[in-house]
């Protein structure tokens, strides 16, 4: 993620951030007439229906015991894949009409568990196809299916459900979640606003592949992660945009455009191939113009913007989306999913979020030092997770760092440039007086502790090694660990295997210490 002017090299004049925020919104929707609400030890709640109890619970499933995002996330399965079959009217009194298809295996026998969901109401939920009793907690959804599940079992979830989403608005991100804009809506939800639209265990711990099915008014569109089914909705003919190099330009790439006026009431189907993190996941509603091509490496590219946006051309974006991706893959290891691109919103958010193969970004458009920080992220964020948000440098410490790699090329501002700017800050208490490996839950975005200090540490780091073993280290770290999740000691065991040195002394000095590490 980035905010709107966050980049400490700006390719272009940085623009204004968004609105600040105020209070998580987090609001528990109404019991229904069959929910049974059901007690910690097994029974109904007193003065709640008369039914048996639900009898003792093995194992009672509890949060991913996150510090940072303390409630989110749940123990007792592994969710394999989200089937999310959305019908989305935006402006109406409800929103959102849902039906969530969770397939999942038990890790552990389970007579009841918890998904993650707020401020939405929920009709029905079945597990294996029979109706399961369920309860809200705040934003706990708790059901209890007709017949324990046993360790190892597969199993599937639907959950029926509808409202209007509430965004989150939180510093230092503004808001954030399901955004309305002026004809639709913009979803972009780290580090937990996914439960906000669909039922989920809403930590990167628990990644899945992903199905979109969603239905939208006429006269409007869908575009949400990894490939459309069939053609782009609305059609496909149009320009051929180019690919330029830095400053310059390139050859024809292929892609087309959907016209505004194209659009149908009919279901629109994005798949999602790879495994994703749910707060990676996005529908954006609206109306776009879009480019579909591949790159001259082979990596397929879609490219949406909103044609209100007048600061974004989607020809240049696309062949800049193209340029980076094929840039960082020499960089950085094999594209891990099936396209990349980028999508320009009309939404009045002060950051970019990388939505998994088709970051977002806000009216402020796509700053080409932004777009690289987002593309960055497909490596180093969406393929190889956190397993814990306290780990959060290896994301964005890494895409900060891709950043200082692409201005380079691009404006021939080095990363050792970037690097001494940052270090003859001495008395900057927000760079060194917060641990950027444990920056703590206030703390996990900050562009200071965690940003550039985690960039600087890369640099040190390359610094160290030398180059080649530096490039060596990070493509080991993306193979490795792709499409799962790894740690910051993790990070650390591969650089030494790979560089022969032993380094707790630099990292305690970079990652864990206060102060300034001395050079």
């Amino acid at each position: 993620m980035t905010t709107a002017g966050k980049s400490r090299i700006a390719l272009t004049k940085p623009p204004r951030a968004a609105v600040n925020g105020a209070l998580v919104l987090a609001l528990a929707g109404s019991l229904t007439a069959c929910q049974i609400p059901i007690r910690d030890d097994g029974g109904p709640t007193p003065g709640a229906s008369s039914e048996p109890g639900l009898g003792a619970v093995p194992g009672a499933p509890d949060s991913a015991g996150d510090t940072y995002v303390p409630g989110d996330g749940n123990t007792g399965y592994d969710v394999q894949h989200y089937k999310l079959n959305l019908d989305i009217r935006p402006g109406q009194a409800t929103e959102l009409t849902g039906v969530a298809e969770i397939t999942a295996k038990a890790t552990k026998p389970l007579t009841r568990f918890n998904l993650d969901l707020s401020g939405l109401t929920v009709a029905e939920v079945k597990v294996d196809g029979a109706v399961a009793r369920h309860e809200r907690q705040a934003s706990e959804l708790i059901v209890a299916p007709a017949k324990p599940l046993a360790k190892d079992a597969a199993f599937t979830v639907a959950v029926r459900y509808s409202g209007t989403p509430r965004p989150v608005a939180k510093p230092p991100l503004g808001t954030y979640g399901w955004v309305r804009t002026t004809d639709g809506v913009f979803v972009a939800c780290q580090p937990s606003g996914a439960h906000t639209w669909y039922p989920s265990n809403d930590h990167p711990s628990d990644k899945a592949t992903f199905e979109f099915q969603v239905t939208v008014p006429p006269g409007l569109t869908a575009i949400a992660n990894g490939e459309p089914v069939g053609e782009l909705p609305g059609g496909s003919g149009g320009q051929s945009p180019t690919v330029p190099g830095p400053g310059g330009t390139g050859a024809p790439s292929g892609g087309g455009v959907i016209g505004v006026a194209r659009r149908a009431a009919a279901p629109i189907t994005w798949r999602v191939k790879e495994p994703m993190a749910p707060y990676l996941a996005t529908v954006n509603v609206g109306r776009f113009d879009v480019r579909d091509g591949t790159s001259p490496g082979g990596v397929k590219v879609i490219t949406a913007v909103d044609p209100t946006v007048d600061n974004t051309d989607i020809n240049a974006f696309h062949a800049k989306n193209m340029q980076i991706t094929d840039e960082f893959v020499k960089l950085f290891g094999p594209y891990p999913f099936s396209s990349s691109g980028g999508l320009v919103d009309n939404a009045n958010v002060g950051f970019a979020l990388e939505t998994q193969t088709r970051p977002v970004y806000g009216s402020f458009g796509a700053d080409e030092g932004i777009v690289a920080h987002e593309l960055a992220h497909m490596w180093f964020g969406d393929s190889v997770s956190v397993t814990q948000w306290k780990d959060i440098w290896l994301n964005e410490g890494f895409a900060t760092y891709a950043e200082w790699i692409w201005s380079e090329r691009a404006t021939g501002v080095t990363p050792q440039q970037a690097f001494d700017e940052l270090y003859a800050q001495e008395g900057n208490g927000a760079l060194w007086d917060i641990p950027t490996g444990s920056p703590g839950r206030t703390n996990m975005f900050s562009s200071d502790a965690v940003y550039n200090r985690g960039a600087m540490t890369l640099h040190a780091l390359r610094k160290k090694v030398g180059d080649a073993k530096f490039f060596e280290i990070l493509k080991k770290w993306t193979q490795t660990y792709r499409h799962s999740n790894a740690t910051t000691q993790q990070f650390i065991a591969i650089v030494e295997e790979v560089s022969g040195q032993q380094l707790d002394d630099f990292f305690q000095a970079w990652l864990y210490s206060r102060g300034r590490p001395a050079l």
